[in-house]
């Protein structure tokens, strides 16, 4: 067998752990404004250590109702502007990393918990994302920013840009990303019920 064969084949192999990327559109004032200046159907990324979205991050608003207090947070599907917004639409994505990869994602976001009180948004990078130049700041990101930067701690540039520069568009695009579920957020966990209920069924 070709070495270079043999070696990618033991790569994929090692990729035994799953990491997902959720894009969504909640409806407040400044995604509707984000859609109709981009015409995307999404403006906010997130990133989830698991399948059900138990823990998810990204940079976003911290209360409901300000979304000028905005930085570093765990997001929860049931509480906080997802709650708020009922017909937030989503789009979810798994990508297949290794366990070291993943042990690294989870050390990386451990850091920015420690932290959580300097970091902020980087509004000025979202500015400067619209003439397509890049802003690199220690403790300021924006959302779909910081997913591309997680997957970056990782050794992973699915999007062949700098992080600085990736867009919810780049994330929709990128062929490398296997999505699993499209529709309203707040039936995603019927609709993953569901199908491992029809799973075991299969399997029985």
């Amino acid at each position: 067998m070709n070495n270079n064969k043999h070696h990618r084949m033991k790569k994929n192999i090692a990729r035994t752990k799953a990491i997902y990327i959720m894009l969504s559109l909640t409806g407040t004032g400044v995604s509707r404004m984000i859609k109709m200046y981009t015409r995307e159907p999404y403006s906010h990324a997130s990133i989830s250590l698991d399948e059900e979205l138990d823990e998810m991050y990204s940079f976003a608003r911290k209360k409901v109702h300000n979304p000028f207090n905005a930085g570093f947070i765990k997001e929860d599907i049931n509480t906080g502007v997802f709650a708020a917004y009922k017909g937030t639409q989503c789009c979810i994505y798994r990508y297949m990393i290794t366990e070291a990869q993943y042990e690294k994602i989870k050390s990386v976001i451990e850091d920015f918990k420690k932290e959580q009180d300097k970091y902020t948004y980087s509004y000025l990078g979202v500015v400067l994302l619209t003439i397509h130049k890049a802003r690199r700041s220690a403790y300021k990101f924006f959302c779909s920013e910081f997913v591309a930067y997680m997957l970056e701690q990782a050794g992973e540039n699915l999007f062949n840009k700098e992080s600085e520069l990736v867009r919810p568009f780049d994330i929709r695009t990128c062929k490398k990303l296997n999505k699993v579920y499209e529709g309203r957020l707040d039936e995603y966990r019927n609709y993953l019920s569901n199908q491992q209920n029809l799973y075991k069924e299969q399997n029985a």
